[in-house]
C-alpha cells in the first residue's frame, strides 16, 4: 500500500473521528444522567450513537464510494475496494451516559483484513492518537503538535498497573470480577477505565503498563490495538492467537507474556 494511499486514509479517519467527537460532545444534554425517565436517557445516548455513525459513514463513503464498512450501530457493507472502515463512533456509553470523560471515537481502515491505519479521539481528553501501520503511534492534544507515543519500559508484574472491563451481563460480571481478584494480589493495581479504545491508547501513552477483557467486538479494539503496538505494546487473544472476543491483551513487552499466561491459566477467556 502506497503512502500516499496510508496518508489519504489516515487523514479522512481523523477528520470524521473529529467532526463526530465535536457533534456527540456538543449534542449531549447537560441534564442526561438525571432525566425524569429511566428511558430518556438510554434513548438520547442510542440516537447520538447513531447519529455519529451515520456522519462517519457518509463522509467516508461520499469521498470513498468503494470501500466496506463494519460498525457498531449496524453499518455493515461488503464494498470492492479491499479497504474496509471498522467503526466504534462512542466507545464508552456508559461514561458518556453519565458525564464522565473517558470515551472516545474509533474509527480503523483495514486492507485485505489487515489494521493498517487507526485512530482514536477522546474529545473531553481533548486528545486524539493515531497509528499507520509501520509507521509509529502518535498522539495530538493541549501540547504543540504531535507526540510520538511509546509504551512503559516493563516493571515486574508485581509492579505493573493493568486495566480491564466488565460485561453488562450480571453472571458474566461475576466471574470477571473474580478474575480480577486473583489477579489484584499478583499486580500493583487494577483500573476499570470503561472504553476499551482509551485503554488500548493508555498503555500506548505510558499510562498503564498492560490491558486486559473478554467480550470485545473488532469495532472495539481495532484502531486501539494497531495505535499500542506501534507504540512498541505486545497484543494478541489467548496465547498464540490475535485479540478476539474471547480475550484482548495488551501490555508492554516483559509484561505482556506473563499477564496472558495468568490470564490463560485463570479462565479469563470464558464465562
Amino acid at each position: 500500500m502506497s503512502d500516499a494511499l496510508h496518508r489519504d486514509l489516515l487523514a479522512l479517519a481523523q477528520e470524521a473521528a473529529r467532526r463526530a467527537g465535536a457533534l456527540l460532545r456538543d449534542g449531549r444534554p447537560a441534564d442526561l444522567a438525571v432525566a425524569k425517565t429511566k428511558s430518556s436517557p438510554i434513548d438520547v445516548v442510542t440516537e447520538m450513537d447513531i447519529a455519529a455513525e451515520k456522519l462517519i459513514t457518509d463522509l467516508i463513503s461520499g469521498r470513498r464510494p468503494d470501500d466496506g464498512f463494519l460498525g457498531e450501530e449496524g453499518a455493515s457493507v461488503q464494498g470492492t475496494s479491499g479497504i474496509r472502515w471498522v467503526i466504534d463512533p462512542l466507545d464508552g456509553t456508559v461514561n458518556y451516559l453519565y458525564g464522565l470523560p473517558t470515551w472516545a471515537v474509533s474509527i480503523a481502515a483495514e486492507r485485505d483484513g489487515e489494521t493498517v491505519v487507526g485512530v482514536v479521539a477522546a474529545p473531553m481528553r481533548g486528545e486524539t492518537y493515531h497509528a499507520v501501520r509501520g509507521g509509529g503511534a502518535w498522539a495530538t492534544g493541549a501540547w504543540e503538535g504531535e507526540r510520538a507515543l511509546a509504551c512503559r519500559p516493563a516493571p515486574p508484574l508485581d509492579q505493573a498497573l493493568v486495566s480491564t472491563g466488565f460485561n453488562y451481563v450480571t453472571e458474566v460480571r461475576a466471574h470477571q470480577a473474580g478474575i480480577a481478584a486473583r489477579l489484584i494480589p499478583l499486580l500493583r493495581d487494577i483500573r476499570r477505565g470503561g472504553s476499551a479504545a482509551v485503554d488500548l491508547c493508555d498503555v500506548a501513552c505510558g499510562r498503564l503498563d498492560g490491558y486486559y477483557e473478554r467480550g470485545l467486538h473488532a469495532w472495539d479494539h481495532a484502531a486501539g490495538d494497531l495505535i499500542a503496538r506501534e507504540a512498541g505494546a505486545l497484543t494478541g487473544g489467548r496465547p498464540g492467537e490475535r485479540p478476539s472476543r474471547e480475550l484482548t491483551v495488551a501490555g508492554a513487552p516483559g509484561v505482556f507474556e506473563p499477564l496472558q499466561r495468568l490470564l490463560e491459566d485463570f479462565g479469563a477467556w470464558h464465562d
